[in-house]
C-alpha cells in the first residue's frame, strides 16, 4: 500500500521515497506534510493505493492485518513539542468475492465527503471535467455492485442500511455549491472549498446536505425532510447549511407576527414559538469560525430563496395541483430526489 497524497489544510515537505505512489491526489509525492495550525476540527483526506501485483505476491495470508501509522509533531499551546503517533489496523478483504465485509464497513457520511473534496480538487485542477456526470457515474457503478436487485427489474432494487443515504448525499451535492458553482464568484467558490476541505465529517455532511428542523405549536423541535414539502404556513424552519443558518416563517406565523401577537400577554406561547428558533441558531453560529451568515425570511419573501435553494423539489410549477394548501413550490427545472432514485434503479440494474 502506498500513498498517494493528502487533500487538506497542509503543503507537502518533499519527502519521497519507496511509500509513494506513482499517481498523485493532493499534495502527493511525499510522506510527511506540514500544516500551519491543527485543532479538534481539522480533518484531512489521505489517499492510499495498493498495488494488485504486491498483494498477490504474498500467498497464503487470509485477511493479514494491515497497519497504518501517522506521526504527528506539534507544538502544545502551553509551549511544548509533543509527538503524538496514531496507529490504524485494518483487515485486507477480496472485494471481488467477499462484499460482506466491505458493506459491513462502509461510512457513507465519510464516503460523501470524501467524494465532495475529491471531485472538488478534480474541478480545479482538470478544465474539462464534467463532475455531474463523474458522480452520476460513480453512483450508478456503486449501485451495480452493491445493490440487491435482479437483472433488467428496477422494482426490485434496494440497497443495505450503509448504504441508504449515499444516494440522498449525491444528490444534494451534485446540487451544491461545490458543483453548481454558476452563481458564485471565484472567491466564493474557494472560500466554500477551502472549509470544505479542513473541516469535521459532521460540519462537512452539513455543507452538503443541510439539516432542518421544525418548530410549531404541536410538536416539539424536530428534524424533518429537506423538501418542498416540509413547508407549512403554521410552520417556523431553522436550515443549517453550514455557511448559513436560515429562519422560515411560514405565511401564517409571519402574519401573525406582524400584527404583534407576541406582544399580547395571553399569547406568550406564541412568543416563545417565535424566540426558539433563533435561541437554536445562536448555538450553531458560536460554535463556527467562520460565524455562518444569518438570514431571517418569510415564506414568500424575497430572501426565502435561501431555504427554497436547497430543498428537494419535489413540488414545481409543473406539480402545482398536488400541493397541499399553506405549502410552497420550486420554480425549477431540475428533477426532484424522487425521479433521481428512479433513473437510478433503472441504470444501476442493467449494468
Amino acid at each position: 500500500i502506498k500513498v498517494q497524497g493528502i487533500i487538506g489544510p497542509c503543503t507537502s515537505l518533499e519527502k519521497k521515497g519507496a511509500l509513494c505512489a506513482d499517481t498523485v491526489v493532493g499534495q502527493g509525492n511525499t510522506t510527511a506534510w506540514k500544516m500551519c495550525g491543527l485543532d479538534r476540527n481539522t480533518s484531512l483526506t489521505v489517499f492510499f493505493d495498493v498495488s494488485p501485483s504486491e498483494r498477490s505476491s504474498q500467498p497464503g495470508h487470509q485477511n493479514p492485518d494491515l497497519y497504518i501509522q501517522f506521526v504527528t509533531s506539534y507544538q502544545h499551546p502551553e509551549g511544548q513539542m509533543r509527538i503524538r503517533v496514531t496507529t490504524i489496523c485494518r483487515k485486507w478483504v477480496d472485494g471481488s468475492t467477499n462484499t460482506e465485509e466491505l458493506v459491513e464497513g462502509f461510512d457513507q457520511e465519510t464516503a460523501a465527503v470524501v467524494l465532495a473534496r475529491y471531485i472538488s480538487l478534480k474541478m480545479e485542477m482538470e478544465e474539462e471535467f464534467d463532475a455531474t456526470r463523474w458522480l452520476d457515474r460513480s453512483l450508478i457503478r456503486l449501485c451495480s455492485r452493491f445493490g440487491d436487485y435482479r437483472k433488467d427489474d428496477p422494482s426490485s432494487f434496494s440497497l443495505h442500511s450503509n448504504f441508504s443515504l449515499f444516494p440522498q448525499f449525491m444528490f444534494n451535492l451534485r446540487r451544491s455549491q461545490f458543483v453548481q458553482v454558476f452563481n458564485n464568484s471565484p472567491d466564493e467558490t474557494a472560500y466554500f472549498r477551502m472549509l470544505l476541505n479542513r473541516e469535521s465529517i459532521t460540519n462537512s455532511v452539513a455543507m452538503i446536505q443541510p439539516s432542518l428542523i421544525s418548530f410549531s405549536f404541536d410538536l416539539p423541535p424536530s428534524p424533518v425532510f429537506l423538501d418542498v414539502a416540509s413547508i407549512a404556513a403554521d410552520r417556523i424552519l431553522l436550515l443549517d447549511a453550514y455557511f448559513s443558518v436560515v429562519i422560515f416563517h411560514g405565511m401564517t406565523i409571519a402574519q401573525w407576527r406582524n400584527m404583534g401577537y407576541q406582544n399580547q400577554p395571553e399569547h406568550q406561547q406564541f412568543a416563545q414559538l417565535l424566540q426558539a428558533p433563533h435561541e437554536e441558531a445562536q448555538i450553531i453560529i458560536k460554535g463556527r469560525f467562520p460565524a455562518p451568515r444569518l438570514v431571517v425570511c418569510d415564506q414568500h419573501g424575497s430572501q426565502a430563496r435561501f431555504l427554497l435553494a436547497k430543498l428537494n423539489p419535489s413540488a414545481t410549477y409543473n406539480s402545482a395541483h398536488d400541493v397541499p394548501p399553506g405549502s410552497d413550490i420550486i420554480f425549477t427545472d431540475d428533477v426532484s430526489f424522487q425521479v433521481f432514485c428512479e433513473h437510478l434503479q433503472r441504470l444501476a440494474v442493467q449494468s
